[in-house]
C-alpha cells in the first residue's frame, strides 16, 4: 500500500483517539455531584440512580463503573493509540496491529455505551465513535496480506499462551454470565442485578461477540492458521485494555460504595497482567520486514 494510504489510516486513528479522549474526559470530570434518588423499576427492583452529571438517570453503581472505564480509556487507551499514530503513518505492521487492538476495545466500549446508558449529552459521540473505530479496524485489515502473516512473526510468537488465555477468558465469561441470565429469567432480580435496566446488555455483547472471537482466536492461533496471528494480536491488546478497564470500574465502584469486591478485583488484575505480558510478546515477535522468500514470491 502506498504511504498515503497508511497516512489516511493514521489520520482516522488520530480522529478516533481525540474524540474518545474528549468523550472519556467529560465522563470523568463531568460525572456530577454524586447526588442520587431512589427508584423502583417496572419489574419492582429498587435501586439508586444519579440525578445530575452527563450520566444522569443511570444507576449509581453503573455510573461509578462507567467513570472508572472512562478513566482507563482517557489515561491508557487513548495515549496508546496516539503513540501508535506516527508509526501507523509509516506503515509499521506492529503499530497497525496495536492500533487495531485499541480500536477493537473502543468499538466494544462505545457500542456498549450507545445501547446501555440512559439517553444523555454524550450519545451523539457514542454513535460516532464505535463505527469510526470499526472502520479503522477494517481499513487496517485491508492493508494486510493475511495469508503471509505467519511469516511476519518470529518463533517467539506465544502461540500456546495466547490460545490458553483466550480459551480461559471465553469460558470464564460464559461461567460468569450464564448463571446471571438464568437468575433473571427465573425472576431473581437480585441475582440478575439489572439495576433498573430493561435487559442485560453487557452479557449480550460478551456472549454474542467477545466469547466467539476469544474461542476462535484460541483455536486458530493453536493451529497456526494465518487468521489466528491477526486475531491473537488484536485480542491480546484488547485483553489488556478491557481487563484493565474492569479493574478501574471495580476500584471506582469501591470508592463510591466503600466495599471492595476482592475476588473479581484479583481475577481481573491477574488477567490484565497476563494479557499485558502476552501482548508484549506478540508485538515483539513481529517482523517489520517481510522475509526475503516472501518478497520474492510476491514479486513473482
Amino acid at each position: 500500500m502506498r504511504t498515503r494510504g497508511f497516512k489516511g489510516i493514521a489520520l482516522l486513528c488520530l480522529v478516533v483517539a481525540l474524540t474518545a479522549g474528549a468523550a472519556s474526559a467529560v465522563g470523568v470530570f463531568a460525572r456530577g455531584s454524586g447526588e442520587t434518588a431512589h427508584a423502583t423499576s417496572i419489574r419492582g427492583e429498587e435501586f439508586d440512580y444519579a440525578i445530575d452529571g452527563v450520566y444522569a438517570y443511570n444507576a449509581e453503581r453503573v455510573v461509578a463503573e462507567g467513570v472508572g472505564w472512562d478513566a482507563l480509556t482517557l489515561f491508557v487507551a487513548v495515549p496508546a493509540l496516539l503513540i501508535a499514530v506516527p508509526s501507523v503513518a509509516r506503515g509499521s505492521l506492529r503499530a497497525r496491529l496495536l492500533a487495531a487492538g485499541v480500536l477493537g476495545y473502543l468499538v466494544y466500549q462505545y457500542l456498549m455505551y450507545a445501547v446501555f446508558w440512559a439517553l444523555g449529552p454524550l450519545f451523539p459521540l457514542f454513535i460516532v465513535l464505535y463505527p469510526l473505530a470499526f472502520t479503522g479496524i477494517v481499513w487496517i485489515v485491508a492493508t494486510l496480506d493475511v495469508r503471509t502473516l505467519p511469516e511476519r512473526f518470529t518463533e517467539r510468537f506465544p502461540r500456546r499462551s495466547i490460545a490458553a488465555f483466550c480459551a480461559v477468558m471465553g469460558l470464564q465469561l460464559v461461567a460468569m454470565w450464564v448463571p446471571r441470565i438464568t437468575a433473571g429469567l427465573s425472576g431473581d432480580l437480585a441475582g440478575a442485578n439489572l439495576l433498573g435496566t430493561p435487559t442485560l446488555a453487557v452479557q449480550a455483547l460478551d456472549l454474542g461477540i467477545v466469547v466467539p472471537i476469544a474461542l476462535a482466536t484460541a483455536v486458530l492461533a493453536w493451529q497456526r492458521r494465518p487468521a489466528g496471528y491477526l486475531l491473537a494480536a488484536v485480542f491480546s491488546v484488547k485483553g489488556v485494555t478491557m481487563s484493565g478497564a474492569i479493574v478501574a470500574m471495580l476500584v471506582s465502584a469501591w470508592i463510591v460504595e466503600g466495599a471492595p469486591e476482592v475476588p473479581p478485583l484479583m481475577l481481573f488484575s491477574a488477567a490484565t497482567l497476563i494479557s499485558g505480558v502476552i501482548a508484549a510478546l506478540i508485538l515483539r515477535s513481529v517482523r517489520e520486514e517481510a522475509p526475503a522468500v516472501t518478497r520474492t514470491a510476491a514479486a513473482a
